[in-house]
């Protein structure tokens, strides 16, 4: 089963206007938790993914965010320990630790922190496919995000069960869409067709 890595701060909780809303904070909780769009998160657990939680936010997005939504605990993602990769190539500190828990299964990120490096490390150190959803901060996930990450699920499972060898490669290029990156891999592309050989004209 794909695996999706899901950020709160930016995305579960937008740092701008909430696009729901506003509910009261959580007793003793983070204040942020007003902006929290429960209907928003609930679809994301609707898909047919594993869930774990890629945040500073640690074992707190169980505590408090996890009852708020109606969730049972999810896995925390256990950061690696940084390394000279890390500083060289400009990477996020859960890149690599996204990699080795995913551990070459099908992957979803969804951050609002994903950088270019970021997404070049992904796409040539992961076997298998993995989309990358950067979001904007102030805006956070929104529901066209999470129908599109449905239509991403589909066509893989689509392309596993029975897609013509060959057809299952590499989307060189992300797409930008209001703010966003997306950027998958191993996506279906039509091959391109042969060109016959040039004739010339007899001098």
């Amino acid at each position: 089963m794909t695996v999706l890595y899901l950020d709160v701060d930016g995305v579960l909780l937008p740092f701008g206007a909430p696009s729901a809303p506003a509910r009261p904070a959580a007793p003793r909780g983070n204040p942020l938790t007003s902006r929290l769009d429960v209907g928003l998160a609930c679809a994301v657990s609707a898909l047919p993914v594993e869930l774990v939680w890629a945040t500073t936010w640690g074992q707190d997005a169980n505590d408090l965010l996890a009852p708020l939504l109606g969730w049972s605990a999810l896995p925390v993602l256990d950061p690696a320990e940084p390394s000279a990769e890390d500083t060289w190539f400009r990477l996020h500190w859960k890149t690599r630790s996204i990699l080795r828990h995913a551990a070459g299964r099908d992957l979803v990120w969804v951050d609002d922190e994903i950088a270019d490096a970021d997404e070049e490390w992904v796409h040539a150190h992961h076997p298998g496919r993995a989309l990358l959803v950067r979001v904007a901060p102030r805006v956070g996930l929104r529901r066209d995000d999470v129908e599109a990450l449905d239509a991403w699920l589909r066509d893989a499972a689509d392309a596993e069960q029975g897609a013509p060898p060959g057809l299952i490669l590499s989307a060189g290029a992300g797409r930008r869409r209001r703010g966003r990156r997306w950027r998958a891999g191993r996506s279906r592309r039509r091959p391109p067709r042969a060109r016959s050989p040039a004739r010339r004209r007899p001098r």
